[in-house]
């Protein structure tokens, strides 16, 4: 506010002294020119209600207009700044993801290498142990064999030495020798308590 009326009394003296010194040249200037003299006064006249105009646009009007703009400038500035250095932060993140990029297939090459590798051998593994119960299972299924043809040998032979025993009995067996037989036997029940 004190700056406001220093300007305005500045230019007031500035003007009043210009309306002075006009005065005082057309009155130096002579009376036959007097119209020449007058229009130079409304002249000067004319000048500071131009230069009133102007000054009162530039210290009324203008500077809340340069506010705002420097305002806005300032907020564009402000807000590209925060724009720049959030570009900055993704581009050095993509950086680094992409540095770490070569790295991350590298492990996962050798992860897949490992887990490849250990998965060959399980399955190496596992064959062999396919094999091994093959093998054992054959093993039980040649003596299971083994053992059924051992029985039925045997039976075999006990058939046959039962009917080599049935025929040689039939043979030797006469009518009287079964008689005989019986009647021993017979004679061995009287003898008995019961």
């Amino acid at each position: 506010m004190n700056l406001r009326r220093r300007i305005f009394s500045s230019l007031f003296v500035c003007g009043a002294s210009l309306f002075f010194a006009g005065a005082a040249f057309a009155a130096e200037q002579g009376g036959g020119n007097s119209a020449a003299g007058t229009t130079e006064i409304f002249k000067w006249i004319n000048f500071g209600i131009v230069a009133l105009a102007l000054i009162w646009v530039f210290t009324k009007i203008l500077p809340p207009k340069f506010r705002a703009n420097a305002e806005n400038i300032s907020s564009a500035i402000t807000e590209a700044t925060a724009a720049k250095a959030e570009a900055d932060r993704q581009l050095k993140e993509a950086e680094q993801r992409l540095a770490r990029l070569e790295d991350d297939v590298r492990a996962l090459r050798q992860e897949a290498e490992k887990e490849g590798v250990a998965e060959a051998e399980r399955i190496r593994a596992m064959a062999k142990a396919d094999v091994e119960k093959v093998g054992v299972a054959a093993q039980a299924e040649i003596e299971a064999s083994e053992r059924a043809a051992r029985i039925e040998l045997k039976a075999l032979a006990a058939k046959l030495a039962v009917d080599g025993a049935e025929s040689l009995v039939s043979q030797r067996l006469t009518p009287q020798t079964q008689d005989a037989l019986i009647a021993g036997f017979v004679k061995s029940l009287q003898g008995s308590p019961n």
